[in-house]
């Protein structure tokens, strides 16, 4: 570890229409250190980083690396700089293979213009050996889990001998093992002398990985301080600018009579196998198990969005298809999906039209017309009722944190009028803040008499918002405990089976 100050961002701007994104923030990167990134959604971290990595222009500031000043045009300009990031949203071209992803637009020439396969293959495997990856550089990107594609973006910071690499939410959608291995390829990464700015919204790994901690809350810097001087609960002060005394809500819900009742669910596409389980009324039952368990697959299948090879799903007491999503939203169930951005939002579209979309013919006005009017009053709803903090209706919903995006999305299904909303990680990439009213959310929700089934891969979550947990391993069920006399032992202990 060493004092060398390796970047150097000196009081960064930036407004976009209404608001102030950034107001004089100032950040130092260490080399050889790791420098967590820590706030709210919406605090202003990403805008800081896009900044930084040419996807924005800065209003005003400076940014300095080695010594020397500089503004970059855009990404690639950043990384030929040694300033490399990998996205929580990955953006790989997934119908090539790993080794294109890596080498894109600067693939290795023999006599002067033509693609070199074999030097590409070679230096790809010679950076894998180096990181302990065990992908194929041959192998299709969309036939690779997240967890495998985030390592294949790591690997492509690598190659370009990046000095700064910005990690945002790197363990989202990690195994504790996966998790092990970046922590690893980081600690080599640090020794080589890079400067790591790690973003996560887990305090327990910030606390564990990191050399600093800088907190930004609305757009400010708040302070920056060794990490051996922080505790999570000074962290969450910092970064709410209140005490937060409680991570889950008071359970105000009260489950009553069986109303969804699903018998030998299997699936021969995806891995499901022979699941039954029942839903009551007023109820949040949660799914756990490890990755690729068959947790989102259940209710993937429940939805219609995953063919069933067998099973009955009764809602109260009547048998449903449910053969697709349309046909699934009309008998009463809703979605929401565990990626946001890629099967949850509309990236382009605004606050109205992504919250309305999936009850168009409520706002048919004759054949081709819609009303403005009740679309207006049914968002102002969702806003009010979600607590959706957003400059108007019009604003585009790819602009709002993530944890506004998650409500957007809420409102809109709540719309429909569904009595089973299925949740898959409501919360991934949520600020604890945010975390907290998602939470409150959901248990209205179940005290106004709805149907929950909720999906997600952190234990502590699950047993401070749920009433009853199905425990997922291999593609079947092989527990079911109450959430008030369990713990992650147990749940840990029925998921390991069938590994």
């Amino acid at each position: 570890m060493s004092d060398k100050i390796l970047l150097e961002m000196e009081s960064i701007c930036k407004d976009f229409p209404g608001v102030r994104a950034l107001d004089n923030v100032s950040l130092k990167i260490r080399e050889g250190t790791v420098h967590a990134l820590m706030g709210e959604n919406g605090a202003g971290k990403s805008t800081l980083m896009k900044c930084l990595f040419g996807i924005y222009t800065k209003d005003s500031g400076k940014i300095i690396l080695d010594g020397k000043e500089v503004s970059f045009k855009n990404p690639k300009d950043a990384l030929e700089h040694g300033v490399a990031m990998v996205h929580q949203e990955l953006n790989q071209a997934l119908k090539r293979n790993v080794m294109d992803n890596i080498w894109l637009g600067r693939y290795p020439k023999t006599f002067g213009f033509v693609t070199s396969e074999r030097q590409m293959y070679k230096d790809t495997k010679k950076i894998f050996d180096e990181l302990g990856i065990s992908a194929d550089p041959k192998m299709i990107m969309s036939k690779m889990s997240v967890a495998q594609r985030q390592m294949v973006e790591i690997a492509k910071a690598v190659s370009y001998n990046a000095r700064i690499i910005v990690l945002d939410e790197p363990t989202s959608s990690l195994t504790e093992q996966e998790v092990g291995h970046l922590f690893r390829i980081i600690d080599m990464l640090r020794e080589r002398g890079c400067g790591i700015i790690y973003i996560s919204h887990k305090m327990e790994e910030i606390l564990k990985i990191s050399d600093d901690i800088t907190v930004m809350r609305d757009g400010t810097h708040v302070t920056t301080e060794p990490a051996s001087s922080f505790t999570m609960d000074k962290i969450i002060k910092l970064m709410v600018g209140r005490e937060l005394t409680n991570r889950f809500p008071e359970k105000t819900n009260k489950p009553g009579e069986v109303i969804l009742e699903v018998e030998g669910l299997s699936s021969k596409y995806n891995q499901v196998e022979d699941v039954s389980f029942k839903v009551r009324r007023g109820e949040i039952l949660g799914f756990a198990g490890l990755a690729g368990a068959g947790r989102t697959e259940v209710i993937e299948n429940l939805f219609g969005i995953s063919s069933r090879s067998g099973g009955s799903i009764k809602l109260h007491g009547k048998e449903v298809k449910n053969r697709n999503a349309a046909e699934a939203i009309k008998n009463g169930f809703a979605l929401l999906t565990e990626e946001r951005r890629s099967t949850g939002i509309f990236g382009i579209l605004n606050i109205c039209e992504n919250t309305t979309i999936s009850s168009l013919k409520k706002y048919k006005r004759g054949k081709l017309v819609l009303s403005d009017k009740l679309r207006r009053k049914d968002t102002e709803w969702a806003i009010k009722s979600m607590r959706i903090k957003t400059p108007s209706q019009r604003t585009q919903i790819r602009t709002l944190s993530g944890g506004n995006q998650q409500k957007v999305i809420l409102g809109r299904w709540l719309l429909t009028e569904p009595e089973v909303l299925m949740l898959d990680e409501p919360t991934r990439g949520i600020d604890v803040g945010a975390k907290f009213e998602i939470y409150q959310l959901i248990v209205e929700l179940a005290s106004k008499g709805k149907a929950i089934i909720m999906v997600s891969g952190e234990l502590p979550e699950l047993l401070g918002v749920c009433d009853r947990i199905c425990v997922m391993s291999g593609g079947k069920l092989v527990g079911e405990v109450d959430a008030s006399r369990t713990s992650q032992e147990e749940i840990m202990a029925l998921a390991a089976q069938n590994v």
